[in-house]
């Protein structure tokens, strides 16, 4: 029985890694937001899978789709800047829910999971992209490197309101699938 569970646990892993990789890949830009930030649901299937199997599962969801997103699309850089740096936001987002639903267990526990990704995903992925991110892909690219100036003006008016922006329209999405899941992955839920 326990060897089962674990074989149906990887399974599900790889399809909702596989599933997430699809979501990737239907990405949009967002109006009034720099284009190269383009928004995506592809948290989904990692948020149903750490609050199904744990946190751990939520990041390996998050890791085997932006592995898969840099081996089939690759970067423009060479280096992948852009999958860390998705897989770091995606972490911000998913980890604080699977941590509230497993204290809480219902749909207030996910709302305030969805709540503190969202402004853990925009505050930090701004100071990580201030000092880390921006300044990775002028080195990679060889560009000139921006300003301290552009760089802030950047995130205030482009990757800290993308990132607000994602959270609450993903946030959203996954309430009304959890409360239309509800039953079943509390059912799954493992503890």
């Amino acid at each position: 029985m326990e060897q089962r569970k674990k074989t149906q646990k990887l399974v599900t892993l790889g399809m909702l890694s596989s599933i997430s990789y699809v979501l990737m890949m239907f990405n949009f830009p967002l109006p009034g937001i720099p284009p190269f930030l383009k928004i995506d649901f592809s948290e989904l299937p990692a948020l149903i899978a750490a609050i199904i199997y744990g946190p751990i599962a939520g990041i390996i969801v998050e890791g085997i789709k932006n592995l898969l997103h840099y081996m089939i699309q690759g970067s423009m850089t060479g280096v992948p800047v852009g999958q860390v740096a998705n897989f770091v936001a995606g972490l911000l987002f998913i980890l604080p829910v699977s941590y509230m639903f497993r204290k809480y267990r219902d749909t207030k526990g996910v709302t305030i999971g969805l709540i503190v990704g969202t402004m853990a995903m925009a505050i930090l992925m701004s100071v990580l992209n201030y000092y880390v991110l921006l300044p990775a892909y002028t080195i990679f690219l060889q560009a000139p490197a921006l300003s301290s100036d552009e760089a802030r003006q950047l995130i205030i008016t482009g990757i800290l309101p993308f990132n607000f922006i994602k959270g609450i329209v993903t946030g959203a999405i996954f309430v009304f699938l959890f409360t239309k899941m509800r039953t079943w992955i509390v059912k799954q839920a493992t503890v």
